[in-house]
């Protein structure tokens, strides 16, 4: 039996950045990895003067108003990766990423874990592998996705009673690696800077796929 994380789903590296799709990688000031923000939140602290240092080339221009004194059009250049003053967030320092079926899916590359089909995300479900009715909990360690049919076969029995066994064994993401999988539109030096948070055979296993 492998790993779930064996082989993830990578996203594919955005070409440039877009407005409508390209989300700024924040850091605390001491460089330790915080959350994707939006453009209109990195905007924010640029204006409050509250970016302590950035990575990478600026990726987005957004353009405000005419300023009075000059006559010229106010202009903020964005960069990929922004470090906040103000922002140690020591005890966040890789949490566990939310459990949502959305990252569910994403983490098990829309396959269901017991048949190994894949599916259309509307057609997946998250299923226990130990069920809940036994004791089972509700933590990335013990839930995986599978199909309707698939859950329903096995209904509220473990995999080796129901004669279903798992494909993969389920894991619980680092933080660095939900970020990588949430975001399908990661710029070269978003995906630079997180491969290198990643241990050594998970970065192995983003740059294969």
């Amino acid at each position: 039996m492998s790993d779930a994380s064996d082989q993830p789903v990578r996203p594919a590296l955005a070409g440039r950045a877009d407005i409508h799709s390209t989300r700024v990688l924040s850091l605390d000031v001491h460089g330790r990895i915080l959350d994707w923000i939006s453009w209109q939140e990195a905007v924010c602290l640029y204006v409050r003067d509250a970016v302590a240092w950035t990575i990478g080339e600026p990726c987005l221009t957004i353009r405000g108003g005419t300023r009075r004194d000059t006559g010229l059009r106010s202009e903020i250049h964005l960069h990929p990766i922004v470090a906040g003053r103000g922002q140690a967030h020591a005890s966040r320092f890789d949490p566990t990423p939310a459990l949502t079926n959305a990252a569910l899916f994403t983490r098990d590359r829309n396959l269901c874990l017991y048949c190994g089909n894949a599916y259309a995300r509307s057609s997946l479900t998250r299923d226990h592998v130990v069920p809940v009715s036994r004791g089972g909990a509700d933590t990335w360690e013990n839930v995986v996705t599978a199909c309707i049919r698939c859950n329903v076969v096995k209904g509220g029995r473990t995999p080796q009673q129901a004669g279903m066994p798992l494909l993969a064994v389920p894991y619980r993401p680092s933080w660095v690696e939900h970020l990588i999988l949430s975001n399908r539109n990661i710029l070269a030096d978003q995906m630079e800077f997180l491969e290198s948070h990643l241990p050594r055979h998970r970065r192995a296993a983003f740059r294969s796929c």
